[in-house]
């Protein structure tokens, strides 16, 4: 049985934050020569290193490979953990400057495209007339986002995005802040004959061109269940596309028919362009939220961004989540392999 490392000992007084920095550079770059002289030091002295850095620990940080050194299981614990450690010792130093300065800071976003499109401006708009001197970073990551390998590799302070549906809990890493509750509608051009209809049955729809995210969305699971639950004919697809802008462009000038979050629909309050079906279809509510990691300390930005997200959405009159959003299971079955848009 190994002996125990004393921490007091063997790392508390030995190990430097330069010594791991060298040791990250190693894992980055599969070599000592190629860290050295990235870190502008001899390989010598990079060899030294991690050699002390195994005596203190007492095993084998890296194996040799053909075309370097590769991190053993060591390694690979060491590089998981101090990844973190560095990561929380940068957030302490942007808290201290968002302290020393609270209008300023740096905040880097993941967000689902759509939500890019619809929820983000008006937020981003609040957020620098409040908090000018703050540098901001957006992405947009594939749907859903919270999946985004970004927020765990902590490429992301937080994602915005909707849940995947059906719902389900979060992993035991990710905490989410709920802001509202989305839902599809079924929508059309105003231009068409579908605008001026007080009610229509989903049957009048069967034979309408539609268009609408490729099989591999959840909305298209779902829309495909509503008709084949009323024992009707999945309409023609005319057009599949991840892209919400082109669907737009279409639905708004052409003949066609569409699934979109009422979200997105808010767009087109002042010049409406696009209009709500009135179907006897109800869809669930589709929980939209900012996902952090539960084990990272936040900086102070990202609670005024929460704030300005939450006031920003009240202020929009989007549904509030009354509670956190439970599991819908009607359809789970069919819809489990699926990812929503």
């Amino acid at each position: 049985m190994q002996k125990r490392i004393d921490w007091e000992t063997q790392i508390g007084r030995r190990l430097r934050l330069r010594d791991l920095h060298a040791f990250f550079m190693v894992v980055q770059h599969g070599g000592m020569a190629k860290a050295a002289a990235q870190l502008g030091v001899s390989q010598p002295a990079i060899s030294k290193i991690i050699a002390d850095l195994e005596h203190a620990l007492g095993v084998r940080l890296f194996d040799r490979a053909r075309r370097g050194v590769e991190p053993t299981i060591y390694g690979r614990a060491l590089l998981k953990r101090g990844l973190v450690a560095f990561d929380e010792l940068k957030q302490s130093i942007r808290d201290i400057e968002s302290l020393a300065d609270p209008t300023g800071g740096e905040l880097t976003i993941g967000c689902a495209d759509s939500i890019a499109t619809t929820l983000l401006p008006p937020i981003l708009e609040r957020f620098f007339a409040k908090y000018p001197q703050v540098i901001l970073r957006v992405d947009t990551v594939p749907s859903p986002a919270i999946n985004d390998p970004g927020l765990r590799d902590r490429k992301f302070d937080l994602v915005l995005g909707r849940l995947p549906m059906p719902v389900a809990p979060l992993t035991d890493d990710l905490k989410a802040d709920f802001l509202f509750e989305d839902r599809l509608v079924v929508a059309a051009g105003t231009h068409t004959r579908w605008a001026r209809r007080r009610k229509i049955s989903l049957a009048e729809l069967v034979g309408e061109p539609w268009m609408l995210a490729p099989p591999v969305r959840w909305t298209y699971g779902y829309v495909a269940d509503i008709f084949r639950e009323r024992a009707l004919v999945m309409p023609r697809v005319a057009l599949m596309t991840f892209s919400l802008p082109l669907i737009i462009h279409f639905v708004a000038k052409g003949p066609f028919i569409t699934v979109l979050p009422n979200s997105v629909m808010h767009l087109f309050a002042d010049k409406p362009s696009l209009k709500a079906l009135p179907l006897d279809v109800a869809f669930p509510p589709w929980p939209v939220a900012i996902v952090t990691l539960k084990n990272r300390t936040l900086s102070p930005v990202v609670e005024r961004f929460t704030e300005c997200a939450r006031d920003v959405t009240r202020s929009m009159g989007y549904r509030q989540p009354s509670s956190k959003p439970r599991p819908n299971l009607q359809g789970a079955a069919d819809r489990s392999a699926l990812n929503p848009a």
